[in-house]
């Protein structure tokens, strides 16, 4: 399998398990991707953590395997399935955690970059390589990039396809947490497991929020923080972190 799913009470964990080739992606990886996406999400788990086997998160496309001969129609399919692991990563209700370590390169990268907090190892490798090797971007990173890192900054990482460490890549923004190597998975957890105790509707509503404020106008921004800031309040979720927060 090249997917692997376990669970730590609320958390689901993810990873990655193609470790003989850095996790490259195929359509398999991609499609156990999805499955344990949804799969997290059927069953209510609080919190996402994203990870990778062995020695890298994911070294993008894996460019060995044999050119799929297919129809345009196929293509098509083939390169939405990778950008419904950004719509699942987006869809879910809770936070989804990437822990990068090694190469998180192309698609890989794509991956990281679409969860909700990104932790890396100080030594990582993030990079686009798609135009050198004459492919292109999917996964959304058209719009998120330029979120994370500012305009001209991403258009330097995707023309130059330069690989950056996860120490720049916390300097510049990319990513939320840089951590020393090996503590990828740990630092992670711990995250993943902080926001799952807390009050779940809170934490659904943040991260739309966020994400739809991405797509919206400043206006509609405005708007819906109106209405969360209503459901919130009349969800009851808050009566007993606000009592303990003002006991402390």
């Amino acid at each position: 399998m090249a997917v692997d799913y376990t669970r730590d009470g609320e958390v689901a964990l993810i990873h990655l398990d193609r470790p003989e080739r850095l996790n490259a992606v195929v359509p398999a990886l991609t499609d156990g991707l999805a499955a344990g996406l949804r799969r997290a999400a059927a069953e209510g788990a609080r919190a996402v953590v994203l990870a990778g086997r062995g020695r890298s998160f994911c070294a993008g496309h894996d460019l060995k395997e044999p050119e799929p001969v297919e129809s345009p129609l196929e293509t098509r399919a083939r390169l939405e399935a990778i950008q419904d692991v950004t719509r699942l990563i987006r869809s879910f209700p809770g936070p989804v955690v990437a822990a990068v370590h090694g190469h998180a390169l192309g698609a890989g990268c794509e991956f990281a970059l679409a969860c909700d907090v990104v932790v890396a190892t100080a030594d990582a490798q993030f990079g686009f390589p798609e135009v050198e090797v004459g492919l292109s971007v999917t996964g959304g990173i058209s719009r998120l990039l330029p979120a994370l890192v500012g305009w001209a900054r991403a258009k330097e990482l995707m023309l130059l396809g330069e690989r950056i460490t996860g120490a720049r890549a916390g300097e510049i923004g990319m990513v939320a947490r840089v951590v020393p190597p090996g503590e990828h998975e740990t630092a992670a957890l711990e995250i993943a497991h902080r926001v799952a105790a807390r009050p779940a509707l809170s934490v659904s509503l943040a991260k739309r929020v966020l994400d739809e404020g991405l797509d919206a106008s400043f206006e509609e921004a405005l708007g819906r923080e109106v209405d969360h800031a209503l459901l919130t309040s009349l969800s009851g979720e808050g009566d007993a972190p606000r009592e303990a927060f003002g006991r402390g």
